[in-house]
């Protein structure tokens, strides 16, 4: 049997434990530069002193005005690649491994003079702040596809040991799968994956052989007349023979819900985890409301998923990982200069 505290490994990447840290955005770039200052640096490093056998560095943005607010992160330029390497240094001395998140949010951007999407068809989630975006033309769309691969080739440069590519929450990528926004007529909206996968080959040619993609994904949309498992098990299942290692399975984040809501209870979105799991026989993060070790246990004991992603409880202890395998029974080993506290 699985459990927790055991390693995991897919190509070149070795993690100690099955726990991930989810990608949560901090909003704290002080200087609009997209660079991490010395919050990420405390934030990131901590949970690596905690336990965490994988931390996603937060959604970090392929071009300025592809970010949720000027306080995100970005991997735009060449410049600040030293910031984000400081920090994915000093997590691998603490013998964590560290992945990132590239991203854009497309019509969810909220400080963008003019936000972009699939569409000029806006957000309707009660945001006063985003407007009516300007729909992207086929020459700019392939333009952004170029800027995921630079800032997978500055990531990789960085020194992180894999990608996550951001097709959730209705983020850009999302906007062009969902047949709700992406009514285009050009060869964008004839094949609603061909954006995400010619962003995964982008970013893929400049990656390592060895180290793997992960891309997170909505499982079903909330508003109403979304789009359905099937539908993204589809999509998925283009985006795996593109290159895809991990999926991490999420839900929603398009629209204001209609008739279905998202859950509100621990675990209600590992089902949708282990039906990619099983339906593409591919190693999937399950992620939402896990923060009991008992169930994060329990999902990778009964094989529901081979990750768990952590948000909130690692923003509520960044020990969370050590204290989780400590709760459930498992060794530890807490770093050298907390043993008289840890045992």
């Amino acid at each position: 049997m699985v459990n927790l505290d055991h390693s995991f490994s897919i190509k070149g990447l070795t993690l100690k434990n099955r726990i991930v840290m989810a990608p949560m955005c901090q909003y704290s770039v002080e200087k609009e530069d997209g660079k991490p200052n010395d919050w990420h640096f405390v934030h990131y490093v901590s949970r690596a002193v905690g336990g965490v056998g994988l931390i996603l560095i937060e959604m970090t943005d392929v071009e300025p005005d592809g970010r949720i607010t000027n306080n995100d992160l970005g991997l735009w330029t060449d410049e600040q690649i030293p910031a984000f390497k400081k920090i994915i240094d000093e997590v691998h001395r603490q013998g964590a491994k560290i992945g990132i998140q590239i991203a854009h949010a497309g019509r969810k951007a909220q400080d963008t003079e003019e936000p972009v999407g699939a569409t000029n068809q806006p957000i309707e989630d009660g945001v006063s702040r985003r407007g009516v975006p300007r729909a992207l033309t086929t020459e700019e769309v392939g333009a952004m596809v170029d800027k995921y691969k630079d800032a997978a080739r500055r990531a990789v440069e960085a020194g992180v040991d894999t990608i996550e590519i951001h097709g959730a929450h209705g983020y850009l990528i999302h906007q062009f799968i969902s047949p709700l926004v992406n009514t285009r007529e050009d060869q964008y909206g004839q094949d609603l994956a061909r954006f995400p996968v010619e962003i995964i080959k982008a970013v893929k040619s400049v990656m390592p052989d060895d180290m793997p993609l992960l891309m997170r994904l909505s499982a079903i949309e909330y508003v109403e007349n979304g789009y359905d498992i099937q539908h993204s098990l589809e999509i998925a299942k283009k985006c795996q023979e593109a290159g895809v290692d991990v999926f991490h399975i999420s839900s929603g984040g398009e629209g204001t819900p209609g008739t279905l809501k998202p859950g509100n209870y621990p675990g209600y979105q590992v089902p949708m985890a282990r039906k990619y799991r099983e339906m593409l026989n591919v190693p999937v993060i399950a992620v939402g409301k896990l923060e009991s070790p008992e169930l994060a246990e329990a999902v990778i004991a009964n094989q529901d998923a081979d990750l768990v992603a952590i948000g909130r409880g690692l923003l509520d202890d960044p020990y969370w990982g050590i204290h989780a395998l400590k709760k459930i029974g498992k060794s530890v080993v807490p770093p050298k200069q907390y043993e008289r506290g840890i045992r």
